[in-house]
């Protein structure tokens, strides 16, 4: 949720309880509903909270999404909160999935990217393909540093034991690890992360990273081009997968 202390904005929210409390807690008034993606992790308090609120709803064109949501794709704006977000088609974990990209006047932009991006780690491959996930990905790693990634899931601790795997010897992973492993023993989310710092520690982010490449290629269970991005990226998802 992002408010201005009057109205709100909620992303994704799937389920409308703990989004009612806390707009009954704080006073707000609930603007604009952003889904991501269809799945009801998603999308399961959408109805709800449209019903109790008013708010609008926008969702991907390409996925059935509730009754009364307003279809968005790639170039389209939505105003919120007195900021444009601009949309983004970045499918791969499913074939519709969008992002939501603000930036606001003042602060670091803000990227709520679903499942498509994680911290550390990208979405399973449901529906689309290792091709459009790397288009994807590169689409956001492309975005500027300082972007705030507001991604759905807390799965941070589990995706860099991964990354470590991928990339022992990164410094930057290593530090990164230890600032979230004292976070989450503090009970304190790591989100958001950033783009910047995404670059520089996720492997989804670097298969064009000689060592990465070359790390896929040690465990893919066929032969594998290290100059490849995409077999690369479809390597490194299926080892994830098992790991």
């Amino acid at each position: 949720m992002l408010h201005n202390a009057h109205q709100a904005i909620v992303i994704d929210p799937g389920d409308a309880h703990p989004v009612l409390q806390a707009l009954d807690r704080l006073g707000l008034q609930l603007q604009a509903i952003l889904v991501t993606h269809h799945h009801a992790d998603h999308v399961g308090g959408v109805e709800a909270l449209h019903l109790a609120t008013g708010a609008s709803v926008y969702g991907p064109a390409r996925e059935a999404m509730p009754h009364g949501t307003t279809p968005v794709q790639q170039g389209d704006q939505i105003q919120a909160l007195g900021t444009p977000f601009t949309v983004l088609d970045v499918p791969g974990h499913t074939v519709g999935h969008v992002a939501y990209y603000g930036a606001p006047a003042q602060g670091a932009p803000w990227l709520f990217c679903g499942d498509t991006l994680f911290s550390g780690g990208c979405g399973r491959l449901f529906e689309g393909t290792p091709a459009q996930m790397l288009a994807s990905l590169d689409a956001l790693a492309a975005l500027p540093d300082d972007t705030q990634v507001c991604c759905a899931h807390e799965y941070t601790l589990s995706n860099l034991k991964f990354a470590r795997a991928v990339e022992p010897d990164n410094t930057a992973l290593l530090h990164y690890q230890g600032v979230c492993e004292a976070l989450r023993a503090k009970q304190q989310p790591t989100l958001p992360s950033h783009i910047g710092l995404e670059r520089n520690i996720n492997p989804f982010l670097r298969t064009r990273v000689a060592q990465v490449a070359a790390a896929a290629q040690a465990h893919a269970n066929t032969p594998l081009n290290p100059q490849d991005a995409v077999a690369v990226l479809a390597a490194l998802r299926e080892w994830k997968n098992q790991f």
